[in-house]
């Protein structure tokens, strides 16, 4: 490529002829959602919807306002902001790479310690959506009673400084004590994470954190606010060297570029108490039925990430893709969907479940997305718990199969050990990764020592049926290592 553009509003028209870029005119955007958590999966999925509703000339009073409460938000925000708040989106595809600029977010609030800037522009009564991706993890859930955890000191201190939030909880609490107070009347929550009933969830953490300072106000969120469930799907690598390198092959220089895979879903519940976007005319489906449509992708997709990525991390494999090319994990991966997950599935519209593990296997295949396997590991303590435990209890209920899923959670005490079988270390991957790697190695020895941890397995543990596989997969991974395991299970 002879020429570098730097992506900006005014450089727009320098692009490549083949990069697709916004037609309509953002300065006659509005606001109406502010997103906490600007990650690369948001720019890809709904940026991308909502994108697509501003070309066709819809719904342009929906614009996001981009927000974030962590520190390393401050340097995204300023990528950002330097480049008109435009993002490329670079599609993976084995028949070829496209591009487009996207340019549905128009503004950032800047971070602050105490979320002021975010807390104002949530009150803002033209923000009728505040949705989120902060990761599974970030909802502050007991993994043991899937309730509220108003232990954690985050937690603890929004509560004792209510103007004053850590959290993006917090600090919704705070816009929503505004709005009350002054009668702008409530916004939708809309939880874009990959939880079961992320709704319910979102809900439960909001007001659960309001009832600890402002029973009333609690209340008042409960009963005006929505907050629906959703389903949310692509895969969307994270951005490093070679992303950016990708981006300027193409003529671009994108502080902040986003690779993905060519397949995207988004299943809503159509429960919003401000108004929304009509997304379904950009292809999200609004349904009644979105419980089924997300048990079957977090239990085969999202769990499917769980089966692959930590025995790859054990065998120094750095893609999901490599994995799926391995001639045991592939069809380990196969057979626990087939004769583990699948039988506790409901079909939904269109898509029977064995098909969808087909689908899945062709995405998860994919050369070209660069998925890694660190990635797709991270934070297995939230992963496991909520993506292959609960099909492991309703196997267990139904007296169904469960050494595969037994074999998977084995897989993930060996990862956590934090030696892959070649001698290399196993950076720490976890929030909980102390805890995690001193149980792992007690575990070689005694391995019920891993299912002790009733902060992740709850009751599990207690089970001797999955009790007894797990020891014997993990013991088998111990003596002969995992590709033995592998046969093993693959044998029986």
């Amino acid at each position: 490529m002879d020429e570098l553009i730097p992506l900006s509003l005014a450089t727009l028209d320098r692009l490549p002829k083949d990069i697709r870029r916004p037609d309509y005119d953002r300065s006659a955007l509005n606001a109406g959602i502010v997103h906490i958590g600007l990650g690369n999966f948001h720019r890809a999925h709904q940026a991308w919807y909502l994108h697509c509703l501003f070309q066709k000339g819809l719904c342009r009073d929906w614009a996001i306002i981009g927000a974030g409460v962590r520190l390393n938000d401050v340097a995204q925000r300023e990528n950002l902001k330097a480049q008109d708040y435009l993002t490329t989106l670079i599609e993976l595809d084995p028949s070829g790479i496209s591009a487009e600029v996207i340019g549905s977010m128009i503004g950032y609030v800047p971070i602050e310690d105490d979320n002021a800037a975010l807390i104002a522009r949530m009150a803002d009564p033209a923000i009728r959506i505040v949705s989120l991706t902060v990761t599974e993890g970030g909802y502050f859930i007991d993994p043991a009673s899937g309730g509220f955890d108003a232990r954690h000191p985050d937690i603890r201190h929004d509560a004792a400084n209510p103007d004053k939030p850590r959290t993006a909880f917090g600090a919704m609490v705070a816009a929503l004590r505004q709005r009350r107070d002054n009668g702008s009347g409530p916004f939708t929550g809309q939880s874009c994470d990959n939880l079961q009933a992320n709704g319910r969830i979102l809900r439960q953490t909001v007001v659960s954190l309001a009832r600890m300072t402002d029973p009333e106000l609690a209340a008042w969120i409960d009963g005006t606010c929505s907050f629906p469930n959703s389903m949310v799907d692509c895969i969307v690598p994270a951005t490093g060297p070679a992303e950016l390198n990708l981006a300027r092959s193409l003529g671009i220089d994108d502080r902040a570029p986003v690779t993905h895979e060519g397949f995207r879903q988004w299943v809503i519940e159509d429960d919003f108490c401000a108004g929304r976007p009509d997304w379904d005319r950009a292809g999200a489906v609004f349904s009644d039925r979105v419980h089924d449509y997300e048990a079957m992708k977090l239990r085969v997709l999202n769990a499917g990430h769980q089966i692959l990525a930590n025995v790859g991390e054990v065998l120094s494999l750095g893609t999901i893709s490599e994995c799926m090319a391995h001639p045991l994990i592939a069809p380990m991966f196969s057979k626990v969907q087939r004769d583990e997950i699948v039988p506790h599935i409901k079909p939904t519209p269109g898509v029977a479940p064995l098909d969808y593990v087909d689908l899945v296997s062709r995405r998860f295949a994919n050369p070209c997305v660069v998925d890694t396997t660190r990635r797709v590991a991270f934070d297995g303590s939230s992963r496991h718990t909520g993506f292959v435990l609960p099909t492991i209890r309703d196997a267990l209920v139904s007296g169904a199969p469960i050494a595969g899923l037994a074999l998977v959670e084995a897989l993930w005490a060996r990862m956590c050990y934090g030696i892959r079988e070649d001698g290399s270390a196993i950076d720490p991957n976890d929030p909980h990764w102390d805890t995690l790697r001193i149980t792992a190695r007690a575990a070689k020895d005694r391995p019920e020592t891993w299912l002790e941890q009733r902060q992740f397995y709850g009751d599990l543990g207690e089970n001797a049926d999955f009790g007894d596989a797990f020891s014997k997969s993990l013991s088998e991974i111990w003596s002969d290592g995992c590709e033995a395991a592998l046969k093993t299970y693959l044998a029986n």
